[in-house]
């Protein structure tokens, strides 16, 4: 049984409060286009995220949460002068810090910048379809038209009824399995 892999390039979530800072008195986030979980989306709102080598520009998603948390690739950190942990989503406690910079003001954030641990959503039917359980990590196997095969080790696997079937990646991971555009396929491999 396959599924979606989908390429998660680097972005930002953010707090009311710190969009507020960043765009504004009253902001709200300005919706682009969904994303592939429901509830998610892009916006046309960009920052600047600013570490101690250099800078880059990122779209936030939406909606607004809890706490701030700016998720990168390892190439990307590099690129910022920022050693990040490997984090699942929302576990931000001790991680890289940063700087953000908005048309309004900044945000310094002591911590948030995490490289996201590739993960694969799920619902609980597809949990039992697939025979995994939420937490349980597992390996995945891509093989792409261009004949380069990958295994991905090390993936979680996220349950929820909030969720849609679908595995994310960040762009390194990508690069490595040849995926230059578009989606691929995977399944997972005991």
């Amino acid at each position: 049984m396959n599924f979606i892999i989908e390429t998660s390039a680097r972005h930002l979530h953010v707090t009311q409060e710190t969009l507020e800072i960043l765009f504004g008195a009253g902001a709200q986030l300005e919706f682009k286009k969904a994303l592939s979980q429901p509830g998610q989306f892009a916006t046309n709102q960009k920052v600047e995220v600013v570490g101690p080598k250099s800078s880059l520009k990122m779209s936030i998603l939406g909606p607004v949460r809890p706490e701030n948390q700016v998720e990168v690739s390892f190439t990307d950190a590099r690129t910022l002068g920022i050693t990040a942990p490997v984090r699942e989503s929302a576990d931000v406690a001790g991680s890289a810090p940063c700087k953000l910079i908005g048309p309004c003001g900044e945000v310094d954030l002591k911590e948030g910048v995490i490289v996201a641990k590739r993960h694969i959503h799920m619902t609980p039917e597809d949990a039992e379809a697939f025979g995994v359980s939420n937490g349980q990590i597992v390996n995945v196997e891509v093989e792409q038209e261009t004949g380069r095969k990958i295994i991905f080790g090390d993936t979680v696997v996220r349950v929820s009824k909030k969720y849609a079937l679908a595995m994310h990646i960040d762009t390194d991971e990508a690069n490595a399995a040849a995926c230059s555009c578009g989606e691929i396929t995977g399944r997972i491999v005991k």
